[in-house]
């Protein structure tokens, strides 16, 4: 049965960060979302037409070859208007179809710690937001608005646990509800 463990939160979050010691405690695989979303800029600006749906067809077509494979994964996911809500249902419903399951982890940081991680070097890796003006602007533009995900197995306070506290508290709640 595939499980997918649907990492999301705002940006400096966390969510590759712990994504990435998840996936060394479990052996599961992270699709981190900017390996898509970095591969798509090499074509098409971020926000863009041709960006938007080339992304949702990545994470379409990854979803499904994961699901048709048995293959469960960890997938990380900032809310934000670039992305068509109804993607996030037919995501989860490829899994479902197979029999799988997505598990929502919801990642939550307060704003003045977000504010703070944006300037660290880590974020440079994945070419993520690291200006706090450009942030600020967005978040004023309503370009983090993004309905409500389904209720999450667990709710994880980055800004009061480190990522080691909060691998260990994922991993607990994924072993209590027979995801690993």
């Amino acid at each position: 049965m595939t499980v997918v463990v649907f990492l999301h939160g705002p940006a400096a979050s966390g969510k590759h960060t712990i994504g990435r010691l998840l996936a060394e405690r479990t052996g599961l695989p992270l699709f981190h979302n900017h390996l898509a979303v970095d591969l798509v800029t090499a074509l098409f600006p971020f926000g863009s037409p041709g960006f938007v749906a080339l992304r949702a067809r990545l994470w379409l077509a990854a979803f499904e070859e994961a699901a048709d494979a048995g293959r469960s994964f960890i997938f990380t996911f900032h809310p934000e208007a670039t992305v068509e809500p109804g993607l996030i249902r037919e995501l989860e419903a490829i899994i479902g179809s197979a029999g799988g399951k997505v598990l929502y982890v919801e990642l939550a940081c307060p704003r003045d710690t977000i504010l703070q991680r944006l300037g660290n070097e880590s974020r440079a890796e994945f070419g993520k937001l690291t200006d706090r003006r450009l942030y600020e602007q967005i978040e004023r533009d309503g370009g983090f608005e993004f309905p409500p995900l389904p209720e999450p197995l667990l709710r994880v306070d980055t800004g009061r646990m480190t990522p080691a506290q909060a691998t260990e508290a994922i991993a607990d709640a994924l072993q209590a509800a027979g995801a690993t």
